[in-house]
């Protein structure tokens, strides 16, 4: 059967992968196995030398990994086009994690004596990789304001960036970083760029557009969108890199996903569109709710007018996305009485699953981060990360309600 003309995302996301198995198999199946047999020695030998390393040994690759790398590139690739007029053709590497698949973002890329540039509002766990993995290691990494575009000149010439890596919209602030002006300055010294775009999803945002290098996407939160698997993707669009020296450090490092998670995986990105539609006009409401509320401070949400990103996310970003996060005006105190008030929103550190989830940064995915840093980053005591699933909103706005009111 020939590829379908596909043109919305959720058919992408449903056809993109294709049928290719051999028993004809409706849905991809899980291939549980480790290794991959041949018919004959010339086989086994063509395999190797070849460029599709699947049907070999499951560390390698696996088809039931292909069929979510398939997917999520023609997610990020879709109707981008190359100077040429000829479409973007990516190439996906799926990883155990998000983790993993930064790390092989990181050490594929950079060696000792290289710098790395990064915004100051990171993830946790990026931030600790940076500064206790890269930094040991003799890579240089420099932390800036990356909205701050006269910020990013000065520093890109007075230093010798290897690659600027961008995390839009950031984890908790949920600050927004300008992808195509960022992009613009590091080109002019050939300068790589990624994106973590795990927030946006390639639905809401399409960073390869904009000409960036590398795209980053803990798969564990939107594109699974169900909370039932660890998992992480690096997509380049580099093919050569990414199948040599990227593939290579994915592989060595050991750092495969298996085929029940990408299974999971795979099922998951059928219905991102229609979650993720949801997610946002719940969210919506959820953001206009709480910034009237007398007991909360300030409410970070950029489909806000009041967030200063504002005009960033709606440049770049179809809609405004599911996280937000708040400040209460008690605090640290009041905070963790107004987690244990909640009936609905579910108490647990990730986010993008179906379900709402809330969480206090401060004391689990930014705990290793020295106090000081922080506060500068705008991650007080008393800031609250919401993911606002899709339940029905008069239900999330009812469980918020009363948690507020009982402060």
């Amino acid at each position: 059967m020939s590829q379908p003309k596909l043109t919305g995302i959720s058919s992408v996301a449903l056809h993109a992968a294709g049928q290719d198995n051999s028993e004809h198999a409706h849905i991809t199946p899980i291939y549980a196995t480790s290794t991959f047999t041949f018919d004959t020695a010339e086989e086994g030998a063509e395999r190797f030398a070849g460029a599709d390393k699947t049907r070999i040994y499951s560390r390698w690759g696996n088809p039931t990994f292909t069929a979510a790398e398939r997917t999520i590139e023609a997610l990020e690739a879709f109707n981008i086009e190359n100077a040429d007029g000829s479409p973007l053709k990516l190439k996906a590497l799926l990883h155990s994690s998000g983790q993993a698949a930064m790390t092989t973002l990181f050490l594929s890329n950079l060696q000792t004596g290289d710098t790395v540039l990064s915004h100051y509002s990171l993830y946790g766990g990026t931030y600790e990789l940076l500064h206790k993995v890269l930094a040991d290691n003799g890579i240089k990494v420099i932390i800036a304001d990356l909205r701050d575009l006269n910020l990013v000149e000065e520093t890109l010439k007075k230093n010798k960036i290897k690659l600027v890596h961008i995390e839009t919209p950031a984890n908790p602030t949920i600050q927004c970083v300008d992808i195509e002006a960022v992009t613009k300055l590091a080109k002019l010294q050939n300068i790589l760029v990624s994106v973590d775009n795990t927030f946006a999803t390639p639905y809401l945002q399409q960073p390869f557009k904009y000409g960036v290098d590398f795209v980053f996407h803990s798969t564990t939160k939107f594109l699974n969108g169900h909370g039932t698997a660890i998992g992480g993707v690096l997509i380049g669009k580099d093919n050569e890199h990414m199948r040599t020296k990227v593939w290579k450090w994915h592989v060595l490092l050991g750092s495969n996903s298996n085929a029940f998670d990408a299974f999971l995986l795979s099922n998951g990105l059928k219905t991102l569109e229609l979650r993720m539609d949801r997610h946002c006009s719940n969210a919506m409401k959820v953001a206009e709710y709480l910034q009237q509320h007398q007991n909360v401070e300030k409410v970070n949400y950029v489909g806000l007018e009041s967030h200063p990103d504002f005009a960033t996310a709606k440049k770049q970003m179809k809609l405004p996305g599911s996280l937000m996060s708040f400040e209460l005006k008690g605090g640290l105190e009041e905070g963790k009485k107004f987690i244990n008030a909640l009936q609905l929103c579910v108490s647990a550190t990730s986010l993008g699953t179906v379900d709402t989830l809330i969480s206090h940064p401060a004391s689990t995915s930014h705990m290793s981060v020295a106090k000081e840093e922080r506060l500068k980053f705008g991650i007080t005591d008393g800031l609250i990360r919401l993911s606002v699933g899709i339940e029905n909103i008069e239900d999330i706005i009812y469980d918020l309600e009363q948690a507020l009111n009982s402060l």
